[in-house]
């Protein structure tokens, strides 16, 4: 990665002092990070009347358009459906896995697989469907990327959750890219992969087995606790919980080798009741890799499986590659290098995979310093610029410093990790 450095003068305002830096990695040439393509670049993006050209698509753009380049370049690449690449290696892994454990009664396998759905999505599909509040803070612009007002990047695979049940799906598996505004380091990326799961059981299935079960019922009227939902019978919920927590485990079994240590830690989720994360210890570390749950009876009834209940799951692909082979950063999958692609070219699958480092380049530290606009900024703005100029060449960007004009009115605007200050006052970010 390269030594980049920032500069940005507008209407008489010097708007940096951030602290970027880039790592080296195998690279020799500098790029310079100019304000004038990026400045541009985002404020062509609002432009009145303007569209966005995605995926064979037009959407106009209004005050919710907030698409970079960057991001707008990742789309359609599909990491986990190339060939030998290692999230391809864990969605197939994961595929192996349902079809072997979970066949239908003619030999052919319980869930089908989606993994070619487009990544452009309705707020209602990404939002609504999902039960997730209007004042919910996972829908905020900072947050997310808005083609417009009702069309964005899904931010979870979950946004086809309730299209497929309305189709009367009852067991599938939805694998996609999905898109989040997020900080700069090597855990987090605005692009990553998830791998939804879902399952619904009429009562006959469900009760299918035990003992007096023709007199168990899925359904109740009775009150919320925090070990059921409202219309579920505690014994259809305890045998739900109770196939859930066994399908997981004997996946992550599959992927990670018998042995494992598994821990479950109650959680929330909008959309399922009750909640809970998965956790492994691995190399002596306790690690979350899953998040699932009883699934919300309202999202069932609504997509028109009333007579069933039914668990749903989340996992990132990113997560489990980087467990399950040692890769230190997850800008890594977007590599193009053959030296990192031809590592993951294996004849089997379930192949154990260490990567190698490509590079033994040391960072190189910058410092770059702006005055922040007065109004409607967000942290993740500048994460934006950084990567449509920077690319992943800059591997952290960290705040270390503030500095507010003594002569100049104080004006707070919130963050989803700090408070920034007004125009008139200055933040240094150093990135290591």
């Amino acid at each position: 990665m390269v030594c980049s450095a920032l500069r940005r003068v507008a209407h008489m305002h010097v708007y940096l002092v951030r602290k970027a830096s880039s790592v080296s990695k195998g690279h020799h040439h500098h790029q310079a990070l100019g304000s004038r393509p990026a400045a541009s670049e985002f404020a062509a993006r609002r432009a009145p009347g303007s569209v966005v050209e995605l995926l064979g698509k037009s959407y106009p753009q209004d005050d919710y358009s907030n698409l970079s380049q960057k991001v707008l370049s990742r789309v359609g690449r599909n990491l986990h459906n190339q060939q030998h690449h290692p999230l391809w290696l864990i969605k197939e892994r994961v595929k192996e896995h349902f079809y072997k454990q979970y066949v239908g009664r003619f030999g052919t396998p319980m869930f089908s697989v989606y993994d070619d759905l487009s990544p452009v999505v309705t707020t209602w599909q990404n939002f609504d469907s999902l039960l997730i509040p209007p004042d919910h803070p996972s829908r905020k612009k900072g947050d997310n990327y808005y083609l417009n007002g009702n069309h964005m990047l899904r931010a979870h695979t979950s946004a086809h959750q309730w299209d497929l049940l309305h189709a009367g799906l009852d067991a599938f598996l939805v694998v996609g890219d999905v898109y989040r505004r997020d900080q700069i380091d090597s855990q987090h990326y605005p692009v990553f992969h998830q791998l939804e799961g879902v399952r619904l059981f009429s009562k006959h299935e469900l009760f299918a087995g035990i003992k007096d079960g023709e007199s168990l019922q899925l359904f109740e009227q009775s009150s919320r606790s925090a070990y059921k939902q409202e219309t579920h019978t505690m014994e259809a919920t305890k045998l739900i919980e109770f196939d859930l927590k066994q399908t997981l485990i004997r996946l992550v079994t599959h992927i990670f080798g018998d042995g494992l240590d598994i821990r479950w830690v109650d959680c929330y989720f909008p959309f399922t009741h009750p909640s809970y994360e998965m956790e492994i210890n691995f190399h002596g570390e306790w690690l979350e890799v899953l998040g699932c749950g009883v699934m919300e009876q309202q999202l069932v009834n609504s997509a028109g499986a009333q007579d069933r209940i039914g668990w749903a799951f989340g996992l990132g692909l990113e997560r489990l590659a980087m467990i399950l082979y040692d890769i230190p950063d997850i800008r890594l999958f977007w590599s193009e290098d053959e030296r990192f692609l031809k590592q993951f070219r294996v004849s089997d699958i379930n192949q154990k995979v260490k990567f190698q480092p490509l590079s033994k380049y040391p960072a190189v530290i910058n410092d770059i310093s702006f005055w922040l606009p007065s109004e409607n900024y967000t942290e993740n703005d500048f994460y934006d610029l950084v990567r449509t100029v920077g690319g992943d060449l800059v591997e952290k960007v960290d705040l270390i410093d503030k500095f507010e004009h003594p002569k100049k009115s104080e004006k707070l605007i919130p963050s989803t990790s700090s408070t920034l200050k007004t125009m008139e006052q200055k933040q240094v970010l150093n990135k290591v």
